[in-house]
């Protein structure tokens, strides 16, 4: 038997150092060729680390949270035949059964339980986890759980490494228990437990940033009503005329393609600021960074050259972008690069937002929910469907009244939506 010791690879664009993620394996596990043993954290993205051998891990080198320099010892792993280490060169063990490598933790909090509307009576069967465990799941499936009334940590998750799914919660809901008494009696159950979850990976990369950009820019934000009606039914209109060959459109590349359109005139909302030089650099291209949750936080993948594509190739390019980025395959490449930032919480995107640049942009530009309300239109009361763009701008760059006037190109185009087409 030898010892196969993996290093830290070079990622390359000169990255000299990367943080341990996530294990995926533990002193004594089996592993095969290909297997992925470990997550590390670039400034751009999260890397996978596979496995090249066949064998059994005999010593984890760091921890996770760790930074570790390229070249350093990742994993040892016990194999047939020579390996590729000498017996003098073995490093000593940083994590070993004695010394566990520390779990992963879900960093999201989870709303506390209140009553909804109609609470279920009808319940499937339940999980049996401790009170203070955690179940994984995504924040839209925690929001599905808590309008249901339903405890996540009561339900069986069949997604990768228990993580409860939509489908889970509708399988718990119509599977049918008429006992409804222990979710009730846990929901009133008295707690003393706490937890601490270690900042790491994503979530640190996305702390430095956004604390970066907070103390570096000088925010300030600007909110402005849109009358989305006429833009939604040519949505509607488009989506069953042409939904079926062509894919269905989200109002997401309607936004693209209005910011593509306004940037015309205000060519200095689409630069980048490099305050050390003391340089702005407007930019012709359009790259627009769609802000996107995903479990492992927030990743902004990028629509390039948005001034080029069609409706429906920018909503097929952001429906990609955001698959990759929700299931951790978006490239560097992807996440890199933008020139604006377009964010969206969907539903939830409440009423006014104070979005946080995506430094070295210097515009970021937010949308609100779509609401129907009664609106004054030419002297007569009609509802109409309602939309906040909440956005924010780097003061040292963009003007206030230009901030205002770019906003309100883009309102102009929303409300009028021919204007979008016409050259």
């Amino acid at each position: 038997m030898g010892t196969h010791v993996i290093k830290m690879p070079d990622i390359g664009e000169g990255i000299a150092e990367v943080e341990l993620s996530q294990w995926h394996v533990k002193v004594g596990d089996l592993v095969v060729e290909d297997q992925v043993l470990a997550d590390v954290m670039t400034d751009k993205a999260m890397v996978d680390i596979p496995s090249p051998v066949h064998g059994k891990v005999i010593a984890l080198g760091g921890q996770p949270g760790e930074v570790m320099a390229v070249g350093s010892v990742l994993i040892s792993i016990e194999v047939e035949g020579a390996g590729n280490l000498k017996e003098s060169d073995k490093p000593a063990p940083v994590a070993t059964k004695e010394t566990p490598v520390a779990p992963k933790v879900e960093a999201v909090v989870e709303s506390k339980p209140v009553a909804p509307r109609t609470a279920p009576v009808c319940q499937g069967p339940m999980v049996a986890r401790e009170a203070n465990e955690r179940p994984l799941a995504s924040p839209a499936v925690r929001k599905h759980a808590l309008d249901l009334g339903i405890q996540l940590r009561l339900v069986r998750g069949s997604g990768p490494a228990g993580r409860v799914l939509h489908e889970d919660l509708d399988a718990y809901l119509a599977q049918g228990q008429s006992n409804a008494s222990a979710p009730v009696a846990a929901a009133y159950a008295q707690r003393n437990d706490e937890e601490q979850i270690q900042v790491i990976g994503m979530r640190r990369k996305i702390a430095q940033r956004m604390q970066d950009a907070t103390q570096r820019a000088a925010h300030f934000s600007y909110v402005e009503e849109i009358d989305v009606t006429a833009i939604e039914e040519l949505r509607a209109h488009l989506n069953e005329k042409h939904g079926a060959s062509r894919g269905k459109l989200t109002l997401l590349p309607f936004l693209v393609r209005a910011l593509v359109v306004a940037l015309r005139d205000f060519p200095q909302m689409n630069a980048r600021y490099d305050d050390e030089a003391q340089v702005i650099t407007r930019l012709g291209a359009v790259h627009v960074g769609v802000a996107t949750q995903s479990d492992v936080g927030l990743m902004v993948p990028v629509v390039r050259h948005a001034e080029a594509r069609s409706l429906w190739d920018s909503a097929a390019e952001i429906s990609r972008l955001a698959n990759a980025a929700r299931n951790g395959k978006a490239s560097r490449d992807e996440l890199s690069g933008s020139t604006i930032t377009l964010t969206s919480l969907g539903a939830l995107g409440g009423i006014v937002s104070t979005p946080v640049l995506n430094l070295p942009e210097v515009a970021i530009v937010g949308v609100n929910k779509i609401v129907e309300r009664p609106m004054v239109v030419k002297g007569q009361v009609v509802i109409r469907k309602m939309m906040n763009l909440s956005s924010s701008f780097d003061h040292r760059v963009v003007d206030g009244m230009d901030a205002a006037l770019f906003i309100q190109a883009i309102r102009g185009l929303l409300e009028q939506p021919a204007t979008l087409f016409v050259e």
